[in-house]
C-alpha cells in the first residue's frame, strides 16, 4: 500500500511540475500541434525591425508540393505557420540568399506547427528538408518587404 501511495505522489507531482512551465511566446522554438516535441529551436537570422511582428502561412499540397510557390512577409519576427493536412511528413525551412537555413518547423503528418524568424527585407527560399522533396520541387520564394 505504501509503494502505491508513494507512486501516486510521484505521478501528482510530475504533473504539478509540468504544470508550472513558461508560456513565455517570445521564445524562438518551434511549438507543435502534432504531438511531437520540437527537436531543436530554429536559428533567428540578424537584422529586421525591433518588435515589429508578422506571420506567413504555408500549407503542403496534394504529393510533394506546397499550395503555393510564393509567399510575403513583413520585415521583422515573423511567425512561419506550417500545415501539412498530408499523410507523408513536410516541413517548411527559411533559407537566406547564401544557402544558410534560418529557421524551420518541426516535419509533421496531419498536423500543424510554427516557427519564429527574424528577417530583413529580401527575397528567401523556403522548402521542404525530407530528402528528395526539394528536388521534386517542393520549394518556392519568400518575399520580405
Amino acid at each position: 500500500m505504501k509503494k502505491l501511495a508513494l507512486a501516486l505522489a510521484l505521478v501528482l507531482a510530475s504533473f504539478a511540475l509540468a504544470a508550472c512551465g513558461s508560456s513565455d511566446d517570445s521564445s524562438t522554438e518551434s511549438k507543435s500541434q502534432s504531438g511531437t516535441a520540437p527537436e531543436s529551436s530554429p536559428a533567428e537570422a540578424e537584422g529586421g525591425t525591433a518588435g515589429s511582428a508578422a506571420a506567413v502561412d504555408f500549407e503542403a499540397g496534394e504529393g510533394l508540393s506546397y499550395t503555393s510557390d510564393s509567399a510575403s512577409a513583413e520585415a521583422g519576427k515573423v511567425t512561419v505557420n506550417f500545415t501539412n493536412p498530408e499523410p507523408l511528413t513536410h516541413d517548411v525551412a527559411i533559407e537566406d540568399s547564401s544557402g544558410k537555413t534560418i529557421g524551420k518547423t518541426e516535419l509533421v503528418a496531419e498536423g500543424s506547427d510554427s516557427a519564429v524568424v527574424n528577417l530583413k527585407p529580401g527575397e528567401y527560399t523556403f522548402y521542404c528538408t525530407v530528402p528528395g522533396h526539394r528536388e521534386a520541387g517542393m520549394e518556392g520564394t519568400l518575399t520580405v518587404k
